[in-house]
């Protein structure tokens, strides 16, 4: 593949990726509103663009072993973690914008649990087993991410702990 066409196959990537969650969200905020169809075209059109997004990696060879992605993912959350976040989280606090900067501390805040339960699922898989099958919860509210037991509340936003989404 030319070095263009993977450049702009990553550009497509990122944008169906971006629509995708756009559309799930819409959808969300129809449904909200009592808009059931109108939720369902949303939530129909954000699969479409999640087609797109998946084909456009496989064509980029972009997807691995459970091994190399877990180690990807890893790389990604520490990424946000350490250096995506903190910067976003300076210029917020610059312009003193203090929505922004608690939305970034609610990601800053999910993301050490993520990188934490990548790293338990990479042991697992080195040692020859599949990830432990405790219960996640995430805070709606948040992101906030904990595996096992629910929390009665969440220790990032207060959330009451039932209101959190289990896997």
């Amino acid at each position: 593949m030319k070095k263009i066409t993977e450049k702009n196959l990553y550009e497509a990537f990122r944008g169906e990726s971006e629509a995708h969650m756009r559309y799930l969200i819409y959808g969300e905020q129809a449904e909200s509103r009592g808009l059931v169809n109108t939720a369902r075209l949303f939530r129909s059109i954000a699969f479409a663009e999640y087609v797109h997004a998946r084909n456009h990696l496989e064509l980029l060879e972009d997807i691995g072993d459970t091994g190399k992605n877990l180690s990807r993912s890893i790389r990604g959350e520490q990424y946000e973690l350490e250096e995506m976040y903190p910067a976003f989280d300076l210029v917020a606090k610059m312009h003193q914008d203090h929505d922004s900067v608690q939305s970034i501390h609610y990601a800053i805040e999910a993301e050490k649990n993520h990188a934490l339960l990548y790293g338990e699922a990479s042991r697992a898989l080195a040692a020859g087993r599949d990830y432990h099958g405790a219960p996640i919860h995430i805070c709606p509210a948040c992101g906030s991410t904990a595996a096992g037991e629910r929390a009665r509340a969440c220790p990032v936003c207060g959330q009451p702990g039932q209101a959190f989404i289990q896997f």
